[in-house]
């Protein structure tokens, strides 16, 4: 048992590099789309992995693109920026940026080991991975979303800030905008805010003080409170008199998003995982299930969240690592940081004999191409209450306790 600080943050939808994963995943989903209407094959579905760079007056996609589909990519861009707010009074008009494309096919030697893995045992069926990596997934029951705290309140806390921008409550907010939040631990268990920071874009002559009351009672207070009554937590969890709410701190935050700052896909995989408490490998937007950094990453959240939430650990960080052109993972890494009722690698080899582990075996369990990835390219991949996503079910808790021989924890 620690005591200790700790930080996340998370960006709105309308910061930079946000904007990109938005674009990127926006393409992915298109061609997605696409191919179930065609009613493809597992092999069929197109290869997609694309990059997003963003700057003043236009944007850049670089990556590879293999498919049978046929999307306007330069109206798919020009939808998602629009979507997201920007406008020619932000900065960024999406009817007149420059789209600029270099993609190419997948490599074929990629494309072999992916189809054709090594290891294979059904060839219409097997698919390998299409990199070496590992992924992390993470589980804790500090909260009901099985989240970490201080990334689980900033993803909040910038889902609000744009909820009240979109429905003008707050009327003169722009896209771009910032959280983070810092939170005491106590015997490893969150036990207060220290400071909630919040940065967000805003018309020209706007006071800072207007600013700062405005978000105070719309966007912090709201948010808070949810929070507080859904997981049942003591008033003092957020207090005034010891809680720090920084709002601007600059005091100016009027030019903002790609006109202010580059942005690029893949920059903020910190911020769409656990806010620092687990991380690794590579990022999610722009690829599609095949790539095992995105569906790798989802099926070890999930599976770290059926072990906490079946009370075999209070946390636990699990790891799955992948060989190119080959179907199983290498290896397992299970660490329950003392927290665990049975050995870790015990662990290891119990997720290793109930859960299909293949690329192949994953997408299909999760349904990875039926799955809307636009969404999740801002507030985060995981902990998501707004979105029913299939690595958040719970649906591996029986199972798990019948493999272990118990009926509520050990």
């Amino acid at each position: 048992m620690r005591n200790y600080f700790f930080t996340s943050e998370s960006v709105t939808e309308g910061h930079p590099d946000k904007v990109a994963d938005r674009i990127s995943d926006s393409i992915l989903d298109s061609f997605l789309k696409e191919d179930r209407k065609a009613n493809r094959k597992l092999k069929e579905y197109s290869r997609v992995a694309i990059e997003t760079i963003v700057f003043t007056g236009g944007c850049i996609l670089v990556g590879q693109l293999t498919s049978k589909s046929f999307v306007n990519i330069p109206k798919v861009v020009r939808d998602a920026i629009k979507d997201i707010g920007y406008s020619l009074e932000w900065g960024y008009d999406p009817e007149y940026i420059a789209v600029i494309t270099s993609i190419d096919p997948q490599s074929p030697d990629i494309a072999m080991g992916v189809d054709n893995p090594a290891d294979q045992e059904k060839e219409e069926e097997d698919l390998g991975a299409g990199d070496q990596g590992m992924m992390f997934g993470y589980a804790t029951n500090e909260n009901n979303q099985y989240m970490p705290t201080p990334i689980l309140l900033s993803h909040r806390l910038a889902q609000r800030l744009a909820f009240v921008r979109k429905n003008k409550i707050i009327d003169y907010l722009g896209p771009d905008g910032k959280t983070q939040v810092t939170i005491y631990y106590e015997n490893s268990q969150p036990k207060f805010i220290k400071d909630i920071v919040i940065s967000t874009q805003h018309k020209d002559g706007i006071s800072n003080e207007k600013i700062k009351k405005d978000v105070l009672e719309y966007v912090v207070l709201p948010t808070i409170r949810e929070f507080i009554e859904e997981n049942d937590l003591n008033s003092d969890f957020f207090d005034l008199s010891k809680t720090k709410v920084h709002v601007n701190p600059t005091g100016r935050f009027v030019i903002g998003g790609p006109r202010a700052d580059s942005g690029l896909t893949g920059r903020k995989v910190i911020v769409d995982t656990y806010g620092g408490f687990a991380h690794g490998g590579g990022s999610f937007s722009g690829k599609d299930p095949t790539k095992v950094d995105r569906s790798g990453a989802y099926m070890a959240r999930y599976i770290a969240k059926n072990i906490v939430a079946a009370k075999v650990a209070n946390k636990v960080e699990i790891q799955l690592a992948y060989v190119i052109g080959e179907k199983n993972p290498v290896s397992v890494y299970v660490n329950t940081f003392g927290t665990g009722k049975i050995d870790d690698f015990i662990l290891s080899k119990l997720i290793q004999e109930t859960f299909d582990l293949t690329p192949a075996g994953i997408i299909k369990k999760l349904g990875l191409f039926d799955i809307e990835y636009t969404p999740l390219s801002a507030y985060g991949h995981f902990g998501r209450k707004d979105l029913d996503l299939p690595w958040e079910k719970l649906d591996a808790v029986e199972i798990i306790k019948d493999k272990l021989g118990v009926k509520d924890g050990i």
